[in-house]
């Protein structure tokens, strides 16, 4: 392996220009309107799972419901930080989070289904759960190496809705013994 060799008077000197840039320097090599754009896609995702899940936690009935609720409540918790998270992804890549509940539903990968049994609940949030994990890998190969941080926090999003994918097919198995 060769030494790591920079020229870091070049990197002060573009470290120098365009300061309102902040984190987003010349080594970044994604297209930033494109990555704001999907990233404003799955916090749209985010903030619909969110609302899925709070609506399940408090309309859950039912002799299993008190467990499923807080698995509910569990995972709207963890929604709501994905979706903190990649809000102030997009404003460090100098864009705006778009919070507007207006087209909220067209602009999230996830489906907002309310369910009228736990088993139904479950199913919703299942299979929201499982669209989350094929659109964030498809996101992670996407971005690639041009916006590392980007990628990082994806991967992490994508960890968590795996662990909820698991929990959920866990819960609905244990539903139909």
């Amino acid at each position: 392996m060769k030494p790591f060799k920079t020229d870091l008077d070049a990197i002060r000197k573009r470290a120098r220009m365009n300061l309102l840039d902040g984190a987003v320097t010349g080594a970044y090599q994604a297209d930033r309107v494109q990555v704001i754009a999907v990233l404003n896609e799955v916090l749209a995702t985010e903030i619909v799972c969110t609302l899925r899940y709070r609506n399940h936690y408090f309309m859950a009935a039912g002799i299993h419901a008190k467990p499923v609720a807080q698995e509910f409540l569990e995972h709207a918790n963890e929604e709501q930080g994905h979706a903190d998270l990649v809000a102030k992804r997009i404003t460090e890549l100098g864009g705006n989070p778009n919070y507007n509940p207006e087209g909220l539903a067209t602009r999230s990968h996830a489906e907002y289904r309310e369910g009228a049994t736990l088993e139904e609940m479950i199913e919703a949030d299942l299979v929201a759960e499982r669209v989350a994990v094929e659109t964030y890998s498809e996101i992670v190969r996407w971005i690639g190496n041009d916006d590392p941080t980007t990628r990082r926090m994806i991967e992490g999003l994508l960890a968590t809705e795996e662990e909820h994918a698991d929990d959920l097919a866990n819960l609905m198995a244990s539903m139909k013994r």
